[in-house]
């Protein structure tokens, strides 16, 4: 494998990583409260990436490069909208079936093409932008089912609260990816951890201060059940991990929509929790995503 798909497998075990934690946050929402589901993939996370990043130091005797302001600076922003994000996707799956749900967050990645070139330059070739919009539609194909999102008001407040959320969650992927090229120095292994940690770090910090001030029981009802939350905390910590990595190496908006291959397993997650079969639509939503994941590694080749 040459460096210039090193991305990919980084970028598929994120994605396999995020919709088993997105499924451990979505049962602790509905016992927890959002607050709680949320602070979860940060809280419990953070130990989780301080151990990777000790790891990779143990393992190859680098010495922890200098973060400058720009890094810090970006981090802090993506660790805001991160949070705000995941508190309404939580707020979207509480409400709505998983997949329909997916539906409405996973048209992230136009937020993220479009965010990329103006925040940071990056500039997707013709046939990525053209796999960016391919995707989508596919994924919203594969997700809605006829009536969804287009009935009652709840119907349409889950649907705008979806796509602010996708829409917050491709913002911080630029925030992540614009911190991690700010570190000069380091390989993009340790700039990537590194700034994972960071990133946790001030996460941690935001949701101590709404603990302390707001909701102290989020934090304790997350400790009594601990065994979501753990879990939940480790698969985050690793899905965030080969986000990082993967941001450090390519594009953003390359990264989510290859992230969107994750469907078929989301449908499988979904078809056991709600226990339907996969329909016609949702096939032809599949076909759609694999031919948009084709064109992206096509116009990278």
């Amino acid at each position: 494998m040459t460096s210039t798909f090193l991305w990919v497998p980084f970028t598929l075990a994120a994605a396999l990583a995020q919709v088993f934690r997105n499924a451990f946050q979505s049962r602790l929402t509905g016992r927890i409260g959002t607050a709680g589901g949320t602070q979860v993939r940060f809280v419990f996370g953070l130990p989780f990436a301080v151990l990777f990043l000790a790891a990779l130091v143990a393992i190859t005797g680098q010495d922890l490069p200098a973060i400058p302001p720009a890094s810090w600076g970006w981090a802090a922003l993506g660790g805001v909208t991160q949070i705000a994000a995941t508190a309404l996707m939580l707020v979207v799956m509480s409400r709505r079936d998983f997949g329909v749900a997916y539906a409405y967050i996973k048209t992230e990645p136009a937020t993220v093409a479009v965010l990329g070139l103006v925040l940071i330059g990056d500039r997707l070739p013709a046939l990525g932008w053209l796999a960016v919009l391919v995707v989508t539609i596919g994924v919203v194909l594969a997700s809605l089912r006829p009536g969804d999102g287009a009935g009652d008001l709840a119907d349409w407040k889950s649907l705008v609260v979806g796509v602010v959320s996708g829409a917050l969650f491709g913002l911080t992927a630029i925030c992540f990816r614009a911190s991690i090229e700010a570190v000069g120095e380091g390989t993009f292994l340790m700039r990537s951890l590194l700034m994972l940690v960071t990133s946790l770090a001030i996460q941690s910090g935001v949701m101590a201060l709404w603990f302390v001030f707001r909701d102290a029981q989020a934090f304790t009802h997350s400790l009594r059940e601990w065994r979501l939350s753990v879990p939940a905390g480790a698969l985050g910590a690793l899905a965030s991990a080969g986000w990082f990595i993967a941001f450090s190496l390519t594009m953003a908006a390359n990264v989510r929509t290859l992230a969107l291959i994750e469907m078929p397993v989301v449908a499988l997650v979904s078809r056991y929790m709600s226990g339907r079969w996969l329909s016609t639509r949702e096939w032809a939503g599949f076909a759609l995503i694999t031919v948009g994941v084709a064109a992206l590694m096509l116009a990278h080749a």
